[in-house]
């Protein structure tokens, strides 16, 4: 797959390493040039990958692109390139959170992932990625045991695509059904994110389903 990833930050270096690994081509976006050039070398070194930086441009070859940026970037973003994505997968990774009081800043009826769904009214959106942190998922594993990604969305189609991408890249998805569980998924992680200032290894817990 062509796999573009606007956002050249922790999650999306994480996420262009495990496309990586899957041996997808992979195109990084970011509104600074030079961070997303120095992924793609960092990424690139192996002469079996295809990483390159690019713009928003981009957008136009890509199977799948990737929405990792913050909220609500990912909802102006989305609204700026609505044409452009139409038709494509998107992947929207966004938490919204006050991380002052780590309560979520969506209305209790909606969520990032249907703000972004609502402003792509021509796109398949689908929720992945959020419920991992960068650092496990760069890995792709925790105590040797991959990482499981929870995945919503209303287009089958499209979650088949985003979850051959997560099967490829070595990972574990799980499909829990339509978009609107996006705002259990987004409250959950939150939560989750909470609790890592307790921790003494912080933002490298994993969220696992068992049995």
């Amino acid at each position: 797959m062509n796999i573009t990833i606007i956002g050249a930050g922790n999650m999306g270096r994480a996420i262009a390493t495990r496309a990586v690994a899957g041996r997808h081509q992979v195109r990084v976006v970011d509104h600074n040039p030079a961070k997303a050039a120095e992924l793609a070398s960092e990424l690139d070194e192996n002469p079996d990958n295809d990483v390159k930086a690019g713009d928003t441009s981009a957008i136009n070859h890509a199977d799948v692109v990737v929405l990792a940026l913050k909220y609500p970037a990912t909802v102006e973003l989305a609204a700026e390139y609505r044409d452009a994505l139409a038709g494509k997968v998107v992947i929207d990774i966004a938490n919204p959170a006050d991380f002052t009081t780590f309560d979520p800043i969506t209305a209790p009826d909606t969520s990032a992932a249907e703000e972004v769904a609502a402003a792509l009214p021509d796109a398949y959106v689908v929720k992945a990625f959020n419920t991992t942190f960068a650092a496990p998922l760069i890995e792709g594993h925790v105590d040797d045991q991959p990482l499981d990604v929870l995945v919503a969305g209303d287009n089958d189609s499209a979650k088949a695509t985003v979850t051959d991408l997560l099967v490829s890249a070595r990972l574990h998805p799980i499909d829990v059904g339509p978009l609107r569980r996006a705002r259990a998924l987004e409250t959950f992680q939150i939560m989750h994110m909470s609790l890592q200032q307790a921790r003494t290894n912080p933002w490298h817990s994993a969220i696992f389903i068992a049995g």
